[in-house]
């Protein structure tokens, strides 16, 4: 497996990782000003969890990559929806849309 690709499998984790398990209270607040249930939320958050996971064990059975990594991206691609429809700063936008490219690359070039 490619270096790179590894490395962006275990930043999207981490950061994913990160975020809904030590920031959830941004999280909350994110998902009020987006008019979006708590069920909505618990069942993101659930998915990306579930999902990171299946990235880093992906390092080891490259052949779990593909779907997670389409999977995260078709989620970060709705995260940037939700950024857009409530006109947040970009500097909202740029950590989802890190994880949107990232998400690209890994299923790009685990594919092959």
């Amino acid at each position: 497996m490619n270096i790179y690709t590894t490395l962006a499998q275990l930043t999207i984790s981490f950061s994913v990782g990160y975020v809904w398990i030590f920031r959830f209270d941004n999280i909350t607040k994110e998902f009020k000003q987006y008019g979006l249930s708590d069920l909505t939320r618990n069942a993101v958050g659930a998915s990306k969890i579930v999902l990171a996971t299946l990235l880093i064990t992906g390092i080891w059975f490259p052949t779990l990559v593909l779907i997670p990594a389409l999977l995260m991206a078709f989620l970060m691609t709705c995260a940037q929806f939700f950024h857009f429809k409530v006109r947040n700063p970009w500097s909202k936008h740029l950590p989802s849309l890190f994880l949107l490219a990232a998400s690209i690359f890994v299923a790009l070039f685990t594919s092959k």
